[in-house]
């Protein structure tokens, strides 16, 4: 999916309605910080009355209200509506018809990443269609994408996939922090976006968990060709997790598909389980880093040989003496380098990824 330019323009009310916080709202919050001028407020009536500041500890004075027609009316005007959350099982709550109802009726645009696709509902699909208003469902995979066949791995890009403990430890802002980097210093470099989030931020991409599982490696090696065009360094926004045991597929489908030459392995410092499992307690411990990077090597080999280059520690929950304890730990167990590259410099990640491309690129010309 590709975003249109004209919608760089767009200002976004987001919908975070009961969920808006650090941990509940993972589209909305990355939204805020990768494009927070774009943002007139969010709609959540349980934290109304706070900034987003408040709430996330960053994002400045965007304000949070509980009246919907009032949050539309932020600034300048909202021109959009950003589904910010992601309901139990993705489906689309009955609350929310009326609201966005009045979005499409108003000409608002509705950007969604939502499992169910608000173009295909009965009333607002049409509705829209009338007004002649996009509904821009993030989550729509591509028609006609191809079974994998290794063509990632004959490009001449050097891929870095993101690889988890868990969900939502950070792994598509890891590699958006280290895009930064590498283009600040002078390197082409892609991200390529794998989740509906990635694709609001960056403008293009394939939801890879709303492709059927036959394609959807596929869908990460058409994902990495178009990266590659251009580039020197191409960085996969990953999924999931490997061990998770409702979506280890989309990860393996990921590894499997982008055929990565090297891995970022990210976690959550104080996170010891795969998190709440749909209101179930916590029973799937999370293996120490050495196990994590034994694992996600030899899940890739067959297909692709890769290793594990530098560990992306997510500390947004621990004070900054012990969030460096956490880092320096991760480094000394797996003698990788490790940070911490929203909160911290990314440099040590990045430094990894540019010896890793070095060498790669010694061990082709010893090869020729």
């Amino acid at each position: 999916m590709t975003i249109s330019t004209a919608s760089a323009s767009h200002r976004f009310l987001i919908i975070a309605d009961g969920q808006f916080g650090p941990l509940t709202s993972k589209t909305a919050n990355s939204c805020i910080r990768y494009f927070p001028e774009r943002i007139v407020g969010v709609f959540d009536r349980d934290q109304a009355g706070k900034t987003v500041q408040d709430v996330l500890g960053f994002g400045g004075t965007i304000p949070v209200v509980g009246d919907f027609e009032r949050g539309l009316a932020l600034g300048r005007g909202a021109t959009a509506v950003l589904v910010g959350i992601a309901p139990m099982g993705g489906k689309l709550p009955p609350e929310w018809r009326g609201w966005l109802r009045h979005a499409i009726e108003r000409g608002l645009e509705i950007w969604s990443g939502l499992h169910t696709f608000i173009a295909d509902d009965p009333e607002l699909g049409p509705l829209a269609k009338a007004k002649g208003v996009r509904i821009l469902d993030a989550r729509k995979p591509p028609p006609d994408l191809p079974i994998a066949d290794g063509r990632a791995a004959e490009v001449d890009a050097y891929v870095i996939l993101a690889v988890g403990s868990d969900c939502n430890v950070g792994k598509m802002t890891a590699m958006l922090q280290l895009r930064d980097q590498l283009v600040r210093r002078g390197h082409k470099t892609s991200f390529v976006a794998t989740g509906q989030t990635g694709i609001f931020i960056e403008g293009w991409g394939i939801a890879v968990d709303a492709v059927v599982a036959d394609f959807l490696a596929g869908a990460a090696e058409q994902l990495v060709l178009r990266g590659a065009d251009g580039n020197d360094i191409v960085l996969v926004e990953g999924q999931g997790s490997l061990i998770h045991p409702g979506y280890s597929g989309v990860t393996l489908g990921l590894l499997h598909g982008c055929c990565p030459d090297a891995l970022i392995l990210c976690h959550q410092a104080t996170r010891d389980y795969i998190g709440d499992y749909h209101g179930r307690e916590p029973w799937v411990p999370i293996p120490p880093y050495r196990e994590l990077i034994e694992i996600h090597e030899r899940a890739a080999a067959p297909v692709h040989p890769t290793k594990v280059i530098g560990i992306c520690l997510n500390t947004f929950d621990m004070d900054e003496a012990t969030a460096r304890e956490a880092i320096a730990a991760a480094g000394a167990e797996t003698g990788l380098p490790a940070t911490d590259p929203v909160r911290f410099d990314p440099s040590p990640l990045a430094e990894a990824i540019l010896a890793a491309v070095r060498e790669g690129k010694q061990r082709l010309v010893r090869r020729d």
